[in-house]
């Protein structure tokens, strides 16, 4: 049988998501087929199509290795990655044999035993050695190997240049400014917030409460303490929450939004400025914003620096109840290889994780420079715990910054109400 791709884009969540099951104890598969059918799942973007390009390209080589095989690509959003992905692991009939996630989720899905230890396989893999440090360590739990690495993510500042101008405004060179510009915008252009954001997104809100000095937790060798209620990083709470208002960005319409939702935002018109990442390029450039926009790092609490951003990104790994192994790992470095994220750049705007891959695309793409900046300048990263699933999946910060920007909470209750969730979390972790 020839390889059929049968891609298929998922758009409602589940009824059950809020309350997915347990993961149960799940073991290895003791089998190893090399013919059939192969599941995976990858996540659904803002704008899809140049990656199930990629992806469609992919699969036609590995079409010509396993003639035998067949292929299924589905599509999940990224919001409900948590339940689905838990739900596979505590039942491997209709689990996939594949899967992409975030590289926060590596420590959780370790100890919820879903990941195959691909260490070998991954120490085989010519390519593997030109893989950046930190992309390595996203996949790299107690020494051993759960996946392949599939593309590095930092957030920048899109503005549109355009409205800038006719406003006579100049770009923002501190996050008060930035306030405060966002502000003029809107008063100027009532249709249009200054910039877009959302109480559901997490990792744009991050670096507003790094820059200030705050942090989500301290700790090492995986014991932690959340640090989200600290004097500093309740000042950088009240820095990001200042944007939700009717002077930008109505709580009403804004409280809920996510990540994509401000790039589609900003992608659409409806917004003059919003934090997005490099993987966020191909969208803007689909958008009615394409030619009259920029980039420049997002800037810190002091003139010239930059704020400290999330080194995100996203992982391949092969669970652990396959019962394809041989195939998933080798489907695996082939989603992941040179040539792929070399095209998911082409495609998407997505940092390679390989170091030469990237130092290659910076050279010739212009828009790559604020984020190589960003990554040069200060990246951080969530705390290397399993409670770090936990805690994002329950949005607990989401949920304390929905309750400043609504007015049902201050600050400093929001925020320690959060801390003694996190630190629940990690307790429960160990």
């Amino acid at each position: 049988m020839k390889l059929s791709a049968r891609l298929v884009a998922v758009a409602a969540v589940l009824a059950t998501a809020a309350c997915a099951p347990q993961t149960s104890g799940n073991s290895s598969s003791d089998k190893d087929e090399k013919t059939g059918t192969l599941r995976v799942w990858l996540f659904q973007e803002v704008n899809n199509k140049p990656k199930e390009q990629v992806v469609d390209s992919v699969l036609a080589a590995f079409e010509k290795a396993h003639e035998d095989t067949d292929v299924t690509v589905e599509y999940i959003p990224v919001e409900t990655r948590a339940q689905r992905i838990k739900a596979a692991f505590n039942d491997p009939k209709s689990a996939p044999d594949l899967i992409e996630y975030g590289n926060t989720d590596t420590a959780g899905y370790v100890k919820d035993g879903g990941l195959a230890d691909i260490t070998e396989e991954f120490g085989a893999w010519d390519e593997a050695k030109d893989t950046d440090p930190t992309a390595r360590q996203s996949v790299t739990v107690d020494g051993k190997v759960y996946g392949a690495p599939y593309f590095v993510g930092v957030r920048a500042l899109y503005y549109r240049t355009d409205v800038f101008d006719e406003l006579g405004l100049d770009v923002p060179k501190t996050q008060a400014e930035l306030i405060s510009t966002a502000k003029e915008i809107h008063t100027a252009r009532p249709e249009m917030y200054g910039i877009a954001v959302g109480g559901a997104y997490t990792y744009g809100a991050m670096p507003f409460i790094w820059a200030h000095g705050g942090e989500l937790a301290t700790g090492k060798g995986g014991s932690y303490a959340s640090a989200i209620d600290s004097a500093a990083s309740r000042k950088g709470i009240e820095a990001y929450t200042s944007l939700f208002g009717d002077d930008n960005c109505p709580a009403a319409k804004c409280a809920g939004m996510g990540g994509n939702d401000t790039v589609t935002a900003f992608a659409s018109g409806k917004a003059a400025m919003a934090i997005g990442g490099d993987f966020s390029h191909a969208a803007v450039e689909a958008g009615k914003v394409k030619g009259k926009y920029a980039v420049v790092p997002l800037p810190g609490v002091e003139a010239g620096s930059i704020a400290p951003a999330f080194a995100g990104g996203n992982n391949l790994g092969v669970l652990k109840s396959t019962s394809h192994r041989t195939l998933a790992v080798d489907l695996m470095k082939r989603l992941a290889s040179k040539e792929a994220q070399g095209a998911l750049f082409e495609g998407m705007g997505f940092l390679p994780t390989f170091s030469d891959v990237r130092e290659q695309v910076a050279a010739k793409e212009a828009f790559v420079k604020p984020f190589v900046e960003t990554l040069a300048a200060d990246t951080k990263f969530v705390p290397a715990s399993a409670a770090w699933a936990r805690i994002d999946s329950s949005l607990v910060l989401p949920t304390m910054f929905q309750e400043v920007v609504s007015g049902k909470k201050s600050v400093a209750v929001a925020s320690a109400d959060a801390a003694k969730k996190m630190n629940e979390a990690f307790g429960s972790a160990g």
